[in-house]
């Protein structure tokens, strides 16, 4: 995957690596808000465009949310091909229509002419001022978690209550660096050290939340929240794509007691399945390496029944 220096695009190898071979993520550029104090950015419907690949877990994240949030008529989207090529993220044999662009840098370009950096996804984008307000999924999910609340349709739930927000801030710091983040540590490490801490750390990491979920359904208890949409969205990539592609091959997820059903109920709640873009999934994990032949398996079925219904938080 190349970067734009100085606005122009590169086409080279960005494995990001430290000295000890451990891959290092770079910080997202842009991370305005919605609704923020500043009033630059005001909570409007048809406003804002999402950029996304539906295979990418990062940008998943915010694909999820406006389903989960109903904000298909408030917030538009676009979806690059499945697969990274030369040009980074592209949108296909034509340009997408809201913008005219062939990639993702391209977008990159008309928010920051003199922009250096990875054309990462996802990307929030505001049509009124053409610009990028924000690439960082963490970032978006939060907006759409409240942002638009007031706008007739939008799903009134809120994944970030008060009485668990601390208890969700602890458990995202422990998932995305060792879960999260901690897949593509394991997959991208360039060294055998770098490798196998990252290893040991991602299971040791989902043997602790598969005992969690022994006592209870979901992270915070009874309750859904934004850290188990976040987990989500790693572990149903995890079979798929990063058991053998990245070398987490300590065991499946299908291997988990809890870990397996956890994840087909989050899979079967409302608005959430449609979601899942198996072939998405499977096309920027295998598709951009040469020859770009797709794995045939796993059959993964997210919809047999996970029997937690009536489970309660333990003690």
């Amino acid at each position: 995957m190349g970067l734009l220096i100085d606005g122009v695009w590169h086409d080279q190898d960005q494995r990001r690596a430290n000295e000890s071979g451990e891959f290092v993520r770079a910080d997202s550029s842009f991370r305005a808000a919605i609704g923020a104090a500043d009033g630059r950015f005001p909570a409007t419907s048809g406003r804002y465009h999402l950029f996304v690949n539906a295979g990418c877990p990062w940008a998943y994240r915010t694909v999820l949310y406006r389903s989960l949030k109903n904000l298909d008529a408030v917030v538009s989207i676009s979806f690059t091909a499945p697969a990274a090529g030369s040009q980074g993220w592209t949108f296909g044999d034509t340009a997408e229509p809201i913008l005219g662009a062939r990639h993702i840098h391209n977008i990159y370009s008309l928010a920051d002419p003199s922009f250096t950096g990875r054309a990462t996804v996802p990307v929030l984008w505001d049509l009124e001022e053409r610009t990028i307000v924000n690439n960082e999924s963490a970032d978006i999910i939060r907006m759409f978690n409240s942002a638009f609340n007031g706008i007739e349709g939008v799903s009134a739930v809120d994944f970030y209550p008060d009485e668990h927000a601390t208890e969700i801030d602890q458990l995202n710091a422990l998932i995305y660096d060792t879960v999260n983040n901690g897949v593509y540590r394991c997959g991208f490490a360039q060294s055998q050290q770098a490798y196998e801490q990252a290893y040991d750390a991602l299971f040791e990491t989902l043997d602790q939340l598969d005992a969690r979920l022994a006592g209870q359904r979901y992270l915070c208890g009874d309750v859904i929240t934004e850290v188990d949409w976040r987990l989500f969205s790693t572990l149903v990539r995890f079979d798929l794509a990063y058991y053998s592609q990245f070398r987490c091959n300590r065991n499946r997820l299908i291997d988990f007691a809890h870990l397996w059903p956890y994840t087909r109920d989050l899979y079967q709640q409302p608005e959430v399945a449609a979601t899942v873009d198996v072939a998405a999934i499977k096309g920027i994990y295998y598709g951009g390496r040469a020859p770009g032949i797709l794995p045939k398996g796993p059959d993964i079925n997210f919809g047999e029944p996970h029997h937690r219904e009536n489970m309660t938080v333990g003690p």
